[in-house]
This record gives structure tokens, sequence and C-alpha cells, in this order.
């Protein structure tokens, strides 16, 4: 008897009228019209069956703090640096955890299973770690929480971030984080990203650093990071997350760089809605998008992904930890409009930052952890396009949130009274 099994499923990679069969939280098997008793059984009706939402790049411990100490007026990216330092005296354990159960809630009806979140480890109490650290473990049934040690600071600007960043690493968190940008010069900046990469292959760590988040096209730190990556021998264990100078940077070194970069096995993640609200400010017109060069780093083989960043937070007002409106964005402002593009896009906040996180047991195959999401949906294209309701969704092969299919109730003469927003044409 399974535990679980879903019938008349469409897979992501196009497989139609799939069954999947589940025991013990685990796949036990993927085939068309499967037979066999179940505890529960799921009809997906032709819908779309994905592997649940992965965001790789995000910052909880701001999350839902809209408005304190005040908003950002300018709506740049250093006022809401400045507003973070004004607001974290003030935080407190209690805060911050209800403040983050509450988005991990957010996350699971939406589908949205795994995050990597950035946390700040400069206040001397670590008081966001510790907070952190327990929700991670509060959430761990149904939420894989990934955390990232974030000198916001500034790991040479700070004199004490180093010794806070290694207590922070020692207390549990997962991965080791930077952002050479924000130190006094390019060539603290350079160092910087030797010091974490040292420190990151000393300690058998994974690596994430904001990297050029600027509009400068001067500020090439990712070169810097694909250098440490391959002296040190880090190949897949590094990510560059925004690096939006080189949206500006001169065509000719983008040429050099690419390479450099997948060579290196360097991985990239942009935001899409947090980089075109807060790159460009200083623009008048033509104004930069300001995110990265997603399609030529696809091109060259580089994975790419897609993090929601902030939601209600000093640097983005808005936000609800939907990942399909954050790669409906990203597919706009990219121009990534042809069909196996859009794909991608769908693509970038699943499998890709799901490689990027080193998710074991990640996919909808044999042998894989039984989570996964019903999407009213009848492919990834029209799941972007409708930002598809999530009907159900499984972690370990229990439901663990639902919703109602999305219709509208129509009063029109001669028409049917209801209606579908689902029209796929392919």
């Amino acid at each position: 008897m399974l535990d679980l099994l879903v019938h008349k499923a469409t897979l992501p990679d196009g497989r139609s009228n799939m069954s999947v069969a589940v025991q013990d939280g685990r796949i036990t098997d993927v085939a068309p019209g499967l037979q066999a008793p179940a505890t529960e059984t799921v009809d997906a009706q032709g819908l779309l069956l994905s592997p649940p939402f992965v965001d790789a790049h995000f910052h909880m411990d701001a999350t839902l703090s809209y408005g304190l100490p005040r908003v950002n007026a300018s709506g740049t990216l250093l006022e809401g640096i400045a507003l973070w330092g004004e607001l974290k005296p003030h935080l407190t354990q209690e805060a911050l955890v209800e403040r983050a159960l509450a988005y991990c809630d957010w996350a699971v009806a939406r589908g949205l299973l795994a995050i990597r979140s950035h946390v700040d480890i400069c206040d001397p109490r670590l008081l966001a770690v510790e907070a952190l650290l327990e929700v991670k473990r509060r959430v761990a049934p149904y939420l894989d929480l990934q955390l990232v040690a974030f000198p916001q600071d500034g790991v040479l600007r700070d004199p004490q971030a180093m010794d806070k960043l290694q207590r922070a690493l020692t207390m549990g968190v997962d991965v080791v984080g930077g952002i050479p940008h924000f130190e006094r010069t390019m060539a603290d900046g350079a160092l910087s990203v030797k010091l974490l990469c040292e420190l990151a292959a000393a300690q058998g760590k994974l690596v994430d650093m904001h990297c050029d988040e600027s509009d400068d096209p001067l500020s090439r730190h990712i070169e810097t990071l694909a250098f440490e990556t391959q002296r040190l021998g880090l190949q897949g264990r590094v990510t560059g997350s925004h690096c939006t100078s080189m949206h500006s940077m001169d065509n000719y070194y983008v040429s050099k760089l690419l390479p450099l970069i997948a060579e290196a096995g360097v991985s990239i993640i942009s935001n899409p809605l947090i980089n075109i609200t807060l790159q460009g400010r200083h623009d008048s017109y033509p104004k930069r998008r300001g995110m990265t060069r997603v399609p030529e780093l696809l091109a060259h083989g580089v994975t790419v992904a897609f993090g929601h960043d902030c939601v209600m937070d000093p640097w983005y007002s808005l936000g609800s930890a939907d990942m399909l409106e954050v790669a409906s964005m990203g597919l706009h402002v990219a121009q990534m409009t042809s069909q196996a593009a859009m794909r991608q896009c769908f693509e970038a906040v699943t499998t890709s930052p799901a490689k990027i996180l080193h998710l074991d047991g990640y996919g909808i195959e044999k042998g894989c952890n039984a989570d996964f999401v019903l999407l009213q949906a009848q492919d990834p294209i029209e799941a972007i396009r409708l930002r598809a309701t999530r009907l159900q969704v499984f972690r370990s092969g229990k439901r663990v949130a639902q919703s109602p299919a999305a219709t509208a109730s129509l009063h029109l003469p001669g028409r049917p009274q209801t209606t579908s927003l689902m029209h796929s044409g392919r």
C-alpha cells in the first residue's frame, strides 16, 4: 500500500499522464498510468506537478520590517542599508523569529520549500543569527532554510566582523558571505574576497557573496571571485549574487569575464524585483534596468537562479514569497520571451537554485524526496503567465498547503457562467 499516488500529472519537462508513487516520504516510481493501492490518491487532471520553488537569495532577518524605523524615501540601496543600521539596535529575538515564521508560512502556501537567507553578522550580539537558527530548527519539518553569514557593514570596514563571522559559522550558519563592493576601496574589496574564500575553503563551506551590486561598471569583484574559486579549488561551491554592475560594463570586458565565470564553475543569482528597483537611481533617461546579463550567462553554461531578495523591508516595500512573480519579472526585464528562454525562467526558481543550494533529493524522479507542488497550469510557461494557483503543496508526501482553484463567476449574456484563465495554446 502506497502512502500517496498522484496520477494524470504533467511534469515540467513535458511528460504527460504521469503517475508519481510515494512511500515513506520518498518517490518510489514515476511512470505513465501507474495503478497501485494507496492511502491517498490525487487526480492532477493533466495539470503541472513541479518540484517545489527554491529561493536562492533572501534576507529573512529584515523581512516584514517595512516602515521600521521609517520608510526608505529615496528608494536607494544605500538608504536601505542606513535604515537597517538604525533598526539593528532595536531588534529583539522574539520579533525576528515572529516575522521570519510568518514569512515561512507565506512561503509554504506558495510552494516555496527551500530558502537561502543571508543573515547580518555585524551586530555584536549576533541576535539575528540566534533568531534565524531557531527559525531554521522550527521550520525544518516543512522548509529547508540555509543561512549565509553576511557582513552587511563590510568584513574589513568593521574591525570585528571577521571574528563575528567565524562565531556565526561555529554556531551553525552554513555559508560564507561577503559584500566586497561595500568595502572602502576596490583593493579592500578584492582582499575581502580572498580572505573569505580562504576561510570557506579551510572550513569546507559554500560561498555566496553580494557581488558588484552597483551601477559602477568598474566594480569588478566577480572577476576576483572567479579567480579565487579556481585558485582554491572551490568550483561548484561559489555563488556571486546580484552582479548588477555587469549590466553597465563594457561589452569587450564582459566577453572576457563570462568565460572566466563559466570556467570557474561560479553560479550567479539575479534578483529581478530588487535589482530593477534599486539600480539606475542616479540615471535620468535613458534609465538602466540594472539586472545582470542573464541570457548571456546562460549561453556560457553558467548556472543562473532568480532570488526574491526582499519582502517588505528597508529595501523593498512589496513582495509576497511568490517565486513565479520573480520569474515573471526576470523574464520581462531580460527579454527572455522564446519558448526555451521562458522555460529557463521557470528553472531559475526551481532546479537551478536547488543546484546552487546543493539540495539533496530534489526533483520528481525515483528516489527523490516527495516534495512537489500541483499548479493550476498546464506547463511552466502558463504557470509564469498566470502566477498559477498552488492547488496542493506536498512535503515528504504529506500535504502542507492547499488553495482553491482560481475561477471567475461571470454574468454575461450568452457566455458561460464561470471561466478559467488557463489556455496554453500549445
